[in-house]
């Protein structure tokens, strides 16, 4: 939870700083920042897949494979974020012109989104040593890292930004930097001796047919999260056209809405190691257990946060923004949406169940469904057959969380996610070695 926690605190910083040049480059970074994670996604869906197979390979008691797993992630980490971020960076004026920004919002848009598709590699590094370490059950020591890179980007903002006068860009700047040099830092402690962690060496990094497996795995979760990413790109897209205080509006909301969801998300997070580690040792009972605390946890957690929220949503939404149309929108969406928090924390159980089983093509059903099955045809409907203007958003939004927990259940209830991902061979060959000897 922790770790989730210094994650939000990291974007609101980002947000409060750029919130303080106006509403149109508040508005920029909102409107590009789906593009930043849709390339990230793509890391993300790979290193769920090593969170996942480092697990179950540890539950299984092959820590050697386990190992070469970790360095192989790190390989492809390093490999996909130069291969994507450069020509993405190179082409960044086109992508943010394709979305619909003119004029300043345009130029801000390109600023910021230039330096953090350059900056790739320090983001992805930074994702798969946390996904390592979680794979092994440890989230304390990349929530330390976290910390200290948090620390140090809330110094570096009001200095780039406004110390040095490099408005937007100094946030991506401030950001790339601090995670970069942690993200250094950190992979540097995976290749010295550690009691009872994996000790990688440079031979692990090397790829070998094992990396098939770290594909069949992250694949479809890359789908999902990356078609994620383009839904709210696309989102952005309509949401723009009400105009950019309506964007700088979502923006803040967002920054806000997400930063109570932490609790569910790091609840989820926490979930994919325990049902990987136990699904590996065949303790599927274990898991449901586990499934089902996780799922009582995040609706009380989740519905008592969102009550106390709710008192405080004018003050917090003030300390963001002094324009009224800006400040009244922003009110409105966190109104909607801070009730409806417990069905996001389902939502981010059954993430988490499925991320942690290996069996990512639930995760991507759920994700990809979410957008472009539910919420895009929804605001199609309320913007073409109602008056309702933003607000039509905020319902879609509402809506397509509903609904999709309810498919969610319903995998869950079909027990397809029971099995584990990797083969037996080995812990049976290993179990007869020691008894023959």
């Amino acid at each position: 939870m922790m770790n989730n926690v210094v994650q939000s605190t990291y974007d609101i910083t980002d947000t409060y700083f750029v919130s303080q040049l106006g509403s149109i480059p508040m508005a920029a970074m909102t409107l590009v920042w789906p593009v930043v994670f849709f390339f990230l996604a793509i890391g993300m869906g790979m290193n769920i897949a090593g969170t996942s197979l480092i697990a179950q390979y540890i539950g299984n008691g092959r820590k050697d494979e386990a190992k070469r797993t970790a360095g192989e992630l790190i390989s492809i980490s390093i490999i996909l974020s130069l291969g994507l971020g450069i020509p993405a960076a190179l082409a960044s004026h086109r992508i943010v012109s394709l979305m619909g920004a003119e004029g300043e919002v345009l130029t801000n848009g390109v600023a910021f989104l230039r330096i953090m598709l350059f900056g790739m590699p320090s983001l992805f590094l930074f994702l798969a040593y946390a996904a390592i370490l979680q794979g092994q059950g440890d989230t304390m020591t990349p929530m330390k890292l976290k910390l200290t890179s948090l620390i140090l980007n809330i110094i570096l903002d009001p200095l780039l930004i406004f110390g040095l006068n490099f408005g937007i860009a100094g946030a991506a700047i401030a950001t790339v930097f601090s995670r970069g040099i942690f993200a250094a830092y950190g992979l540097k402690t995976l290749f010295n001796a550690q009691d009872d962690k994996l000790v990688l060496s440079f031979k692990d990094l090397i790829p070998s047919d094992r990396i098939i497996s770290l594909f069949k795995v992250g694949l479809p979760n890359c789908i999902g999260q990356s078609m994620a990413a383009f839904g709210f790109m696309f989102l952005n897209m309509f949401i723009i056209a009400y105009g950019n205080e309506t964007i700088a509006a979502f923006g803040i909301g967002n920054r806000i809405s997400s930063f109570v969801l932490m609790p569910a998300m790091g609840i989820g997070t926490a979930l994919a190691t325990i049902v990987g580690q136990n699904l590996g040792a065949d303790q599927i009972e274990r898991a449901r257990s586990a499934i089902k605390r996780s799922a009582f946890l995040s609706t009380v957690i989740m519905g008592g946060a969102g009550l106390l929220f709710y008192n405080f949503i004018p003050n917090l939404t003030g300390f963001f923004t002094e324009d009224i149309t800006v400040f009244n929108q922003t009110v409105d969406y966190l109104q909607l949406i801070i009730l409806t928090l417990p069905l996001m924390g389902f939502f981010q159980v059954f993430i988490g169940t499925y991320q942690g089983s290996g069996h990512t093509i639930y995760s991507m059903i759920m994700m990809v469904g979410r957008l472009w099955a539910l919420r895009i045809p929804l605001i199609l409907f309320f913007r073409e057959f109602t008056n309702f203007g933003p607000t039509g958003v905020w319902y879609s939004m509402i809506l397509s969380n509903f609904i999709i927990t309810l498919v969610g259940l319903g995998i869950y209830h079909s027990r397809v996610w029971e099995s584990k991902v990797i083969s037996s061979e080995a812990r049976d060959l290993k179990s007869k070695n020691v008894y023959q000897n």
